[in-house]
């Protein structure tokens, strides 16, 4: 079944630094909360007849939330801003943490932080709660969650650093304490994740280009399996929350590679995307949705639906791509939110009018202005480039039906956000599509 789809840009943010990282966070009732995280590297002055200042990584962690988009305000309002060392990744637990949900940062101090989300006295922002060095002299990269699936009886984060080791830390009470440390990888070790359906079982992806699983029932002096199937950098690792066994790989090689941890001798598919494949992300409820951030190559998704039903398929179909940021695509997540959805406690309102829609085949969106911290100023064109009165403009097309295997398919729209590095900008959009 043929898929008819436009991206559509909803704002732009100037985050000032560097952007690297996203995350919407997954908890119920802060599915409008967005967090987005920057990374700067600042060179030291040289000054005559004095030794030079060393470098300096800085950070700046943001909070955002989201309300539904109106006529003259932009959906997205910042309500924090908090200075850190330089951020390398970011991730929500997935359940709340007393009652609270709580966000972790990975930073170039070589520490991961966590962070409380609490009700202040005028708007929800960000309190830390504790942290944990991971090692001296290095940069923490990534981190992972072992409550992918929603279950909170095993709260730990994973956490690889520039070392090539991966730590796994335990949550106990208000702190972190390291449980496990090793030596994973002979370089930086970009990426570590969590079998989300089997906590025990972890992933780590190096600089050495290779692919490594870790059984933390062991010592983890050897690995569980190493796959040396990807040609560069691996540097990003997702488990499939909806089908147990499935995990997502990318790297420098540019390919994203679908696995059944079953069977880690051959992929079930091999996808070339162009540009580094620096995040992977599954849809929050769509087992078969991959949004891939491309490094030099913008931001895709993937329909791995055929490959993950056991089917011969060689590559993942690009369902849709996001170009308009105009340097390195580093983070993207998914919102659990839909663009017309009403926020979280927000009284339950009429849907956007019909009218605001994109549809495929009939209208196509024209930047006319475009602001650092605002929306896209846009008007809708015909196919001819004539312009489309607002009170014409097509509705919205209707969700598609199940496909023929009976998996539900996605609503008629998308929310989500993403981030490019040298242009220190945020961005959210909606992804809207049609079947045919």
């Amino acid at each position: 079944m043929a898929c008819k789809s436009k991206t559509r840009n909803l704002q732009v943010f100037d985050t000032e630094l560097s952007a690297d990282a996203v995350e919407w966070c997954p908890v119920p009732l802060s599915h409008n909360i967005l967090a987005c995280g920057t990374y700067q590297l600042q060179k030291g002055a040289e000054q005559a007849g004095a030794e030079d200042v060393p470098h300096q990584r800085i950070g700046r962690l943001y909070l955002f939330e989201y309300q539904q988009e109106g006529a003259l305000t932009p959906p997205l309002s910042e309500l924090q801003r908090i200075d850190t060392p330089a951020i390398l990744d970011l991730k929500w637990c997935h359940v709340a943490v007393s009652d609270a949900p709580v966000l972790g940062m990975a930073t170039a101090s070589g520490e991961v932080r966590l962070y409380t989300l609490t009700d202040g006295p005028a708007r929800r922002c960000l309190k830390e709660k504790t942290s944990q060095s991971v090692g001296t002299e290095c940069l923490a990269l990534s981190l992972d969650w072992s409550t992918g699936r929603g279950e909170s009886s095993d709260m730990r984060v994973a956490c690889s650093d520039s070392n090539g080791c991966v730590s796994v830390l335990s949550l106990m009470g208000a702190g972190l304490e390291t449980s496990a440390q090793w030596k994973a990888h002979d370089f930086e070790a970009w990426i570590t994740a969590f079998s989300y359906w089997d906590t025990q079982l972890l992933y780590s992806g190096g600089d050495d280009s290779k692919l490594k699983g870790w059984d933390l029932r062991t010592d983890c002096s050897s690995p569980t399996f190493t796959s040396r199937r990807h040609s560069m950098g691996v540097c990003s690792i997702q488990s499939n929350p909806h089908q147990e066994h499935i995990l997502a790989t990318g790297s420098y090689d540019e390919q994203v590679l679908l696995w059944d941890g079953r069977s880690m001798r051959q992929p079930l598919s091999e996808t070339p995307l162009g540009g580094g494949v620096w995040r992977l992300k599954w849809h929050p409820t769509q087992p078969h949705l991959l949004l891939a951030a491309c490094m030099h190559n913008d931001f895709h998704i993937l329909d791995c639906h055929k490959s993950l039903g056991g089917g011969s398929e060689a590559e993942c179909p690009t369902l849709s791509s996001y170009i308009l940021h105009n340097s390195l695509a580093y983070g993207a997540d998914w919102s659990r939110l839909t663009p017309d959805q009403p926020p979280p406690g927000s009284p339950e309102g009429s849907p956007r009018p019909p009218e605001t829609y994109l549809a495929e085949g009939v209208g196509h969106l024209r930047i006319q202005y475009e602001s650092p911290t605002a929306s896209f100023d846009t008007s809708l064109e015909d196919d001819a480039g004539h312009y489309i009165p607002e009170g014409l403009a097509p509705a919205a097309p209707p969700p598609p039906p199940p496909t023929d295997s009976g998996t539900t398919t996605l609503p008629a729209s998308a929310l989500l956000a993403s981030c490019s590095f040298y242009d220190h900008m945020l961005h959210l959009w909606r992804w809207d599509y049609s079947t045919a």
